[in-house]
């Protein structure tokens, strides 16, 4: 398994200028894969024992978090992230928290997957961040409450044992559980502040909701649909392309840096299994002067398969959503856009409906990962 960095310690009190000048961070190999933990999968913090000081919402903000030296409330410093007030011991000959205090977070993914990696970021938290952190998981269908979370017949797995984190760091945790989960528990020994944290991982559907829907959007990542590459990066993932809903901004999408030679850029998806794709869409929402000007899909049938062409190269509008019905099915279990020459897409869409080989391979990966 790849070495993961990491770091401990203290980091030096904020000196002034860029706050991020000294953050500590790393290439994390798992960072390919999704964020489970997205807002706009449906991810949320559903309760925390203690968010004195900020606010356990503030995990899931997807921007970086955000230092203000200036900005103080009637509790003290207001920071970016979630943080909770100083333990104390039990009396005055033992002043220090025990060794097994702590405290805890509720988070719900935005769609049950596999974990591949967790980053818990202390961001802005150099002298306050907790000693040591762990997280664990679990997998409960529906929509169980806290209290049924945290009943006694709920089995939690260890994902990130007890360990000692850095102040101001992005700290990154691979994980190895080949397992669905639904849930984490995170939690801070003994107390402190966390500003982020990131889910890296692989939605796992489930096979039943796709068959009662009929039709659904095969590549969508809250289907288990995934942006495997993509010829450039430089702006903005190509991940967005298939997040939940029209993008809300320029930055929302997927746009590359702009072309000096006679290439094109594109990406590369896996769908959620094989299927039958019958119309499509290519939204360029916010994308006005940097659009691209033309895109072609592709789809090829496993990983050997061919790449076929089911929409030829076709004009795009800025800030438009075009939409597409095939002349004849088309089966596939991967897709490619390729847009020319560069500029940018917020959303493709492919709408179809899972072969009976894909219905049964996504089935027995469900039951496979404890569905």
């Amino acid at each position: 398994m790849t070495a993961i960095p990491s770091f401990t310690g203290d980091a030096n009190p904020y000196g002034g200028g860029d706050p991020y000048a000294d953050y500590r961070t790393a290439d994390f190999p798992f960072t390919q894969y999704a964020d489970l933990a997205d807002r706009r999968l449906g991810a949320g913090v559903i309760a925390a024992n203690d968010e004195f000081f900020a606010q356990r919402e503030n995990l899931l903000v997807p921007e970086p978090a955000e230092f203000d030296p200036e900005h103080f409330g009637h509790k003290g410093k207001i920071m970016d992230g979630w943080e909770t007030r100083r333990r104390r011991g039990a009396s005055a000959d033992h002043p220090w928290p025990a060794d097994d205090d702590h405290d805890w977070a509720l988070v719900r993914l935005g769609a049950p997957g596999v974990i591949r990696g967790i980053v818990v970021d202390t961001a802005h938290f150099r002298g306050n961040y907790p000693q040591a952190v762990s997280v664990e998981g679990t997998r409960v269908p529906g929509s169980p409450s806290p209290e049924e979370l945290l009943g006694d017949d709920v089995k939690w797995t260890t994902l990130v044992p007890r360990t000692a984190v850095g102040g101001h760091a992005a700290n990154g945790f691979g994980v190895a559980a080949e397992q669905c989960f639904t849930h984490l528990r995170v939690k801070q020994h003994p107390d402190g502040g966390i500003a982020r944290l990131r889910v890296h991982g692989e939605v796992v559907p489930d096979p039943a909701w796709l068959e009662a829907l009929g039709t659904f959007d095969v590549v969508a990542l809250e289907n288990g649909g995934r942006a495997e590459d993509a010829s450039n990066l430089f702006y903005s993932p190509a991940s967005n392309t298939i997040q939940p809903g029209r993008s809300r901004k320029m930055d929302d999408g997927w746009e590359t840096r702009r072309r000096r030679d006679r290439g094109h850029d594109w990406i590369r998806y896996r769908l959620t299994a094989q299927a039958q794709i019958r119309a499509l869409e290519i939204d360029t929402a916010y994308l006005k002067g940097n659009s691209a000007g033309w895109a072609s899909v592709s789809v090829r049938d496993g990983e050997d398969g061919e790449w076929r062409e089911i929409l030829p190269r076709t004009r795009l509008q800025p800030d438009t959503n075009h939409r597409f019905v095939l002349p004849a099915p088309a089966v596939g279990t991967h897709a490619r856009v390729d847009i020319y020459p560069d500029g940018g897409i917020s959303r493709l869409r492919l709408f179809g409906s899972l072969t009976p080989e894909g219905t049964s391979r996504l089935a027995a990966r469900h039951q496979e990962l404890g569905g």
